[in-house]
């Protein structure tokens, strides 16, 4: 008898053509219902008058233009100005010091302009236009005669600092792409963030520094002086804790 209902379900078996679990080559049909994620809620956005990213000048509308050293402190240490989200939801930061020329603020307004869709998303700078003169020489002159002409204007960019928000009724998904490009045409490392991620990014810090076992860090080395080694630091390392070589940032020493 046992025998006889095992030919009949291996018989079936071989006939059914349906999706499930398979008992002794039986296929048995499971059916479900399938639940999707909630789609995200975006009533509280409310899209500007002007979505798409101002052109910004070239030089700077100055009764007289003045010229000026290069202080790279301009471009050294952590942004203490826009480093967060104000209207937005995702945006570019960036992660090393550096000079933005007005080919790269150009090079983002068309790329993000021509990709984003005004009806349903807006792009705001979270950065000035040029304004600090840069000098040079022209081609085939001595040496010597003073500090050379003006010959362009740049804005200096600090380490944590917003370059672009881009915010409206669009999910990462959808901006992500144009942004990560325009990212890896800056002139120093950049790196696209959401509200959540760049929150996750800084609680992640806080931890890391909670979390070290190792009591030798950078600041309890420096202050009390281990091996002569206030020599060789500068009130920057002594302020900023190491964290911060120049322009360049390292994310990993606490």
């Amino acid at each position: 008898m046992f025998s006889l209902i095992r030919s009949a379900f291996s018989g079936a078996g071989r006939t059914a053509g349906c999706s499930g679990a398979v008992f002794d080559r039986v296929k048995v049909v499971s059916a479900g219902l399938k639940t999707y994620d909630l789609p995200p809620d975006y009533g509280e956005v409310v899209l500007p008058e002007r979505p798409k990213l101002k052109f910004l000048n070239k030089v700077p509308n100055f009764k007289k233009a003045k010229k000026e050293m290069k202080r790279l402190r301009d471009i050294q240490g952590p942004a203490k100005a826009a480093n967060t989200f104000t209207r937005g939801q995702y945006g570019i930061v960036a992660q090393g010091g550096g000079f933005l020329h007005w080919g790269h603020m150009e090079m983002m307004r068309l790329s993000i302009n021509r990709r984003l869709d005004p009806r349903t998303s807006f792009a705001r700078w979270r950065i000035n236009a040029p304004y600090k003169p840069i000098t040079r020489k022209g081609l085939g002159q001595r040496m010597g005669g003073g500090k050379g002409a003006i010959d362009h204007y740049v804005t200096p960019v600090r380490c944590g600092r917003m370059i672009v928000e881009v915010g409206g009724q669009v999910e990462m998904g959808e901006v992500s792409d144009v942004l990560s490009e325009v990212a890896k045409k800056l002139p120093f490392p950049a790196k696209v963030v959401s509200r959540e991620s760049l929150a996750a990014m800084y609680k992640e810090q806080e931890e890391r520094k909670a979390d070290n076992q190792n009591p030798w860090t950078f600041e309890r080395v420096a202050k009390a002086n281990m091996l002569g080694i206030r020599k060789v630091l500068s009130p920057f390392d002594l302020r900023n804790h190491g964290r911060y070589t120049g322009k360049f940032y390292n994310p990993y020493r606490v």
